[in-house]
């Protein structure tokens, strides 16, 4: 998919008829719709300035009375190695493993390598078609590839600068010692640009929990990085890991609040006093949980670990890859299956749904006070056709505009 927008405004400007959620409508102390209003908003300097009455007569640009919702967040997504721009392809039967994929990575990265920088922004370009801004991105660091991986995705996230930000991991898909990936670790682990260290199922592919949980913990707190590893793993190695990196994180405090589990399948395969158990410990060191949501015979406890207070951030992962047929890059429609999954089907359920494509900005409070948007926010976007975010997350509602740093981009 070719960028969906054309350049509207930057710098300073105003906005008009722009639809805002103002409260919740009540029928005997429930929640039964949401109160809007048209309002002027104006943007300087990437932030935005104020939020004032409606000038429908003024020359600021028209927002047609299009709903604005804070613009969306993918925080667990390989933007480096998507077959998205190629001939479609589904899964083979024959690669039943990780292992089994990584055997098939090396045969594939080097013709891959040739067009990832290209098929890399294709797939931004799709994400930002269903309104996502900003994302946290997993980037293969593997004997076959080196730094390639990273280095091409730099020069796509560097193609995109005006429109789409990212943070980056550093992710030994080949495993830390399976394959001699140690080294290459080390030297992205001092690059200003990687934000966290990566890891994969210490135990089905390097044997060994404790060392590699051990070297990465070290990588990070040496050079002041977060933590984001991959856990595929059930059963008793897969809950060793993450009581083993609690454990952890809670002993270097510097890892807590930035340190985050992805996927952590074993959870849900606990019984409901196991999980809550679980749930404590991970809000307690403060170590957070990225899920793709998963429907593959699995359900995440999501309800449980945010009720104990455990960060949940949401993303795509793969989206139409070697490793997944599935992923569509639409945030607002991960929000919508976690609304049908849990069973959040009314206005004031589905209103807090959003906070699943957000990442926990939400234009109402619990009470229907609104908190956004303020002076002074991100002047960070999305203008879609919907009545307010509950009927936005129910019916998955078309993105008009995106606006990421005050750039605002309008539907082509």
């Amino acid at each position: 998919m070719q960028f969906p927008y054309q350049l509207t405004a930057k710098g300073k400007y105003s906005l008009k008829n722009v639809r805002l959620e103002i409260g919740f409508e009540y029928e005997n102390e429930e929640v039964i719709g949401t109160k809007t209003g048209l309002f002027s908003i104006e943007v300087e300097d990437g932030k935005i300035k104020a939020v004032k009455p409606n000038e429908p007569a003024s020359e600021a640009i028209d927002a047609k009375g299009y709903l604005m919702l804070p613009a969306f967040r993918d925080m667990h997504i390989h933007l480096d190695k998507t077959l998205y721009g190629l001939p479609w392809q589904a899964l083979s039967p024959k690669r039943r493993t990780v292992k089994d994929m990584i055997a098939y990575e090396q045969e594939i990265i080097p013709e891959l390598l040739k067009t990832s920088v290209s098929r890399a922004e294709q797939l931004i370009s799709l994400q930002q078609h269903y309104g996502t801004h900003f994302a946290r991105t997993h980037f293969n660091i593997d004997p076959t590839s080196g730094l390639q991986s990273l280095e091409h995705l730099e020069q796509a996230l560097e193609n995109k600068k005006d429109s789409f930000r990212a943070e980056l991991v550093a992710f030994p898909q080949h495993g830390v010692y399976y394959t001699d990936s140690a080294p290459l670790m080390k030297e992205a682990a001092k690059l200003k640009s990687v934000s966290f260290i990566g890891g994969l199922d210490p135990f089905s592919i390097d044997g060994n929990i404790e060392k590699v949980m051990d070297f990465t913990v070290q990588l990070a707190l040496d050079h002041h990085k977060g933590i984001d590893i991959h856990l595929h793993e059930v059963g008793e190695s897969g809950m060793k890991t993450i009581n083993y990196l609690i454990d952890k994180v809670i002993e270097n405090p510097e890892l807590q609040g930035k340190t985050f589990v992805s996927h952590a399948f074993a959870l849900a395969h606990l019984s409901q006093k196991e999980t809550e158990q679980i749930a404590e410990r991970l809000a307690e060191g403060k170590v957070g949980i990225a899920s793709s949501v998963p429907f593959k015979g699995t359900v995440m406890p999501i309800p449980t670990l945010k009720k104990y207070g455990v960060e949940v951030l949401i993303g795509n992962d793969n989206v139409q890859d070697y490793w997944s047929t599935f992923g569509s890059g639409n945030m607002l429609q991960k929000a919508n299956l976690i609304a049908e999954l849990y069973g959040y089907a009314t206005e004031f359920a589905l209103s807090r749904a959003l906070e699943f494509a957000t990442q926990s900005i939400l234009p109402l409070d619990e009470k229907g006070k609104q908190q956004w948007p303020k002076a002074g926010d991100e002047a960070a976007v999305v203008l879609t056709k919907a009545s307010c975010s509950a009927e936005a997350v129910s019916r998955i509602s078309p993105i008009e505009a995106l606006m990421h740093d005050g750039n605002l981009f309008w539907r082509k």
